[in-house]
């Protein structure tokens, strides 16, 4: 719902602000009191062009403020979101409008900085202007397919079919990828075949690299080892002189300890000898059996360094293999493994490939017969329900003076043009003369015809738009008496439960609102200024006498005022 709507400084208004209510309001005064100023302030508001002209003569620019209470789950809550707005729940939507003299624009939702797009996405779900300043809502052909699919209620049918569609869109991506993959593993077969020999003729293992470069590195010390420890061998063989030495003074120990005698020890100096004797026997028994577990040491070492001829040869030419294996597919060594598998999966999809195919033709085939089912029975509903619509418009067209003018839906089917929403094409389409071709809404000779249709249209549609601020200008344009009359009554008929704005010349019309404004122009000193008034009571009543008699007001206009505001 409109809640507000601020003017400051718009063609002839200086300051402006007005409070509206649910339901039918009116805005009555003389042509040219500046009725159209307010609908372009709040077109401007919701986004539509510009023009510097609007600027109040003197003032350095102007600007528009439109306030919307909405309720929730409101589309415009959506677009909010998606445009990063923040805002609390139940919060008001604020769009704001400034132009300067020069004839620069900015725009803001909510006081935050947004695009002239957004604000004008915003005043697309939250106000339709029927009439001269009409530029959205129903003149839209973007807009009658949704239109009709409320009307028909196809919610189930239309989830059916974008549910078939995201089948079939999958089911063609996975087509279109095995062909690919196809062409691509045909076209790669002589590599993928030789490629794939080749890492069976290596046959690569997780790790192998680093084995090998420790594998290389032992080999590559163990020569140097090997020679050092031979060398000390030959030392050792070479050393018989030093063991016979060593035998021969223990001997010559054993011998001095027997001329002793056993009785050696009973004299001091004998014992002495003897212990020292006996240390000397001990060492050199010692020395003797150290000597030969280092030699024995040795050959061991020596053994444990003796590796098999040509076996750095053989790590180095396979760790070198695999590394220049790794380097022509541009992967680490360790992936070598996985990169065979992979290249194995490609070289089976080009004996595989066909049979995949198949399948997945088959399953794109039955999504096909899906979707075309489900699109068909959403064409046969719109078809239908576009018949029940336009009977129901036409209905309404006789009472409103367009009993000459024909409605109808127009659904065309194309299969070429599947998509989520099925592939019907939706327009709303009259004839306003007999034998006159069917045409789009937008060439309907005037603007009162044109609003007239848009009531009845909007009438049928009732409740399609949940949350939408419907404005008709001058809908009673060219009519009177029981046809104005027709008009207001559906007009209110269409604000109940929501809200209506209806600028009018009609008594009749005023007479239904369940809020009335004035617009008048007034001068003020040099400068002409457009005020706005809300009447009630006494002031409606002599506003409404006014519109039936002209400038010189009547008893018999207000009794008759009087008789239509009771009605």
């Amino acid at each position: 719902m409109l809640a507000s709507l601020s003017i400051r400084d718009i063609v002839l208004i200086d300051r402006l602000d007005l409070a509206f209510q649910p339901g039918l309001s009116a805005l009555t005064g003389e042509t040219g009191a500046g009725k159209s100023i307010l609908l372009g302030a709040l077109g401007l508001a919701c986004g539509e062009r510009a023009d510097r002209a609007m600027v109040r003569a003197g003032a350095d620019q102007g600007s528009a403020i439109a306030v919307f209470d909405l309720p929730d789950g409101h589309t415009a809550l959506s677009l909010l979101d998606e445009a990063g707005i923040s805002f609390e729940p139940g919060e008001p939507v604020i769009l704001r409008r400034v132009i300067t003299a020069d004839g620069r624009s900015r725009a803001h939702v909510n006081d935050q900085p947004a695009s002239v797009g957004l604000l004008r996405a915003l005043g697309d779900v939250l106000v339709e202007i029927h009439g001269q300043h009409d530029g959205r809502g129903l003149l839209d052909p973007k807009s009658h397919k949704r239109l009709l699919d409320d009307y028909a209620r196809n919610g189930a049918r239309m989830a059916a079919v974008a549910q078939a569609w995201d089948t079939l869109s999958a089911a063609r991506r996975h087509v279109e990828k095995l062909k690919a993959d196809k062409a691509r593993a045909a076209e790669e077969e002589v590599f993928l075949r030789d490629a794939v020999e080749a890492l069976d003729a290596l046959h690569p293992r997780l790790g192998e690299e680093e084995q090998l470069a420790a594998e290389r590195r032992f080999l590559q010390q163990a020569e140097t080892a090997l020679s050092d420890l031979q060398a000390a061998s030959e030392a050792f063989s070479g050393s018989d002189a030093v063991a016979s030495r060593l035998n021969h003074a223990l001997k010559g120990l054993e011998r001095v300890r027997a001329s002793l005698g056993a009785d050696a020890a009973a004299d001091s100096a004998q014992a002495n000898a003897v212990s020292a004797l006996d240390r000397a026997s001990g060492a050199l028994e010692r020395a003797l059996i150290e000597f030969d577990e280092a030699e024995s040491a040795l050959t061991d070492a020596a053994s444990a360094f003796e590796v098999e001829p040509g076996a750095l040869e053989r790590a180095e030419e396979r760790l070198f293999a695999l590394r220049a294996l790794a380097r022509k597919h541009q992967v680490e060594v360790d992936a070598l493994p996985a990169l065979r598998a992979e290249l194995a999966e490609r070289l089976d999809a080009v004996a595989d490939g066909e049979g995949r195919t198949r399948e997945a033709e088959a399953a794109l085939k039955a999504a096909e017969a899906d979707y075309a089912r489900a699109a068909s029975a959403l064409s046969e509903a719109r078809k239908t329900q576009g018949e029940k619509l336009a009977a129901a418009v036409m209905a309404e067209l006789a009472p409103l003076k367009l009993e000459k003018a024909r409605f109808r839906v127009a659904v065309t089917s194309d299969e070429t043009r599947a998509g989520p929403s099925g592939w019907d094409s939706v327009a709303f389409e009259v004839s306003t003369n007999p034998g006159a071709p069917f045409g789009p809404l937008d060439r309907i000779a005037s603007g009162g015809e044109l609003s007239r249709f848009a009531l009845a249209l909007k009438v049928c549609l009732a409740g399609s738009d949940s949350g939408i601020v419907m404005v008709f200008d001058e809908v009673d344009q060219g009519v009177g008496g029981a046809v104005a009359d027709a008009v207001g009554h559906r007009l209110a008929r269409l604000a109940e439960g929501g809200q209506a704005l209806v600028v009018t010349h009609s008594p009749q019309v005023a007479a239904r609102a369940g809020h009335h404004w004035k617009i008048a122009k007034s001068e003020e000193g040099e400068a002409m200024r457009t005020r706005v008034v809300p009447l009630d009571g006494r002031e409606r009543r002599e506003e409404i006498a006014r519109m039936l008699s002209g400038a010189e007001v009547t008893e018999a206009a207000r009794a008759a005022a009087d008789e239509l505001m009771a009605s």
